[in-house]
């Protein structure tokens, strides 16, 4: 099955925003609906999910900047830049928001799910009155994360400590067997057997497998623990306004880690959520429970 078939009826665009690129699958009919993913995937992760939301939703599947097909703009030690501004969650939300202006969408609904539930908290926030209602997937705050690191989550997430180490330690590690590092890193974070599919984890791998990707998800990650946490405090206080549904992994660090409602209520005027019955990838682990649930919200 290749990827068209994967998103048989959507079809591919890319869509120029500032500064880069961004490649979508775009399909169904009804109001717009962004689905955003994480690391270290790219929009294949809703591949199970996306199909049947187009029933009911005019679905648009992007890749963030710097993830799968999507352009990748430089940044970091390379070109002398130490302020990682090109892949902060502020860049990337306002990617998604050219991106959903160009489609046609003045107001839209958006699913996030790990990074790209980052770039949505922060979509939110900076364009929240474009946005019906939102939901974000296995993640806390990362203000929140940081502020409360403990041994226990520096053991589960031991790669934001990985990755954002100077330019170019982690790219050279991680360069030198990507596939290996992928499939161990999704093989942790996951608690079903057997949730990729043979063909959506090709596409991880053969997007992941690229120099330049490896090098813009550190970035990504170096920017979380930088100038995101610049806009995070300077927004601190600041209550989203969507409703939010708040959905996580039972099995996950997520968890075992956080009071995951109480921390989004801080953080939003409507929240509403619960675990599924898997671990970090709820849309590959738990397709049906995770459908339900955002069909029954939005």
């Amino acid at each position: 099955m290749s990827e068209a078939r994967m998103f048989e009826g959507f079809e591919q665009r890319r869509v120029a925003v500032s500064g880069t690129e961004i490649n979508l699958r775009l399909g169904g009919s009804g109001p717009a609906l962004l689905l955003l993913h994480g690391y270290p995937q790219t929009h294949v992760m809703w591949h199970r999910i996306a199909p049947r939301l187009a029933e009911r939703f005019t679905v648009v599947c992007a890749d963030l900047r710097g993830y799968g097909d999507s352009g990748k703009p430089e940044s970091g030690a390379p070109i002398g830049d130490s302020s990682h501004a090109a892949y902060s969650k502020r860049a990337m939300a306002a990617d998604q928001a050219e991106v959903m202006t160009a489609l046609g969408f003045e107001r839209f609904c958006v699913v996030g799910h790990d990074r790209g539930a980052r770039v949505t908290h922060r979509l939110l926030l900076d364009h929240g009155a474009r946005v019906d209602k939102a939901a974000v997937l296995d993640i806390a705050p990362t203000l929140d994360m940081y502020e409360a690191t403990d041994r226990a989550f520096a053991e589960a997430y031991y790669h934001w400590f990985f990755l954002i180490q100077p330019f170019d330690l982690p790219e050279r590690m991680i360069a030198a067997d990507p596939d290996y590092y992928l499939e161990k890193k999704i093989g942790k974070w996951s608690k079903v057997g057997g949730c990729f599919g043979p063909e959506a984890l090709a596409e991880y791998k053969r997007c992941f497998r690229d120099p330049a990707t490896i090098h813009a998800t550190c970035e990504d990650y170096r920017a979380a623990a930088t100038i995101d946490l610049e806009h995070d405090r300077a927004d601190r206080g600041r209550k989203l306004v969507p409703p939010l549904l708040v959905l996580w992994g039972q099995l996950g660090v997520i968890e075992r880690c956080y009071d995951v409602l109480g921390l989004w209520r801080q953080r939003a005027e409507t929240v509403e959520g619960r675990a599924l019955p898997c671990g970090h990838f709820l849309a590959e682990e738990a397709p049906e429970e995770t459908l339900a649930a955002l069909l029954a919200f939005l």
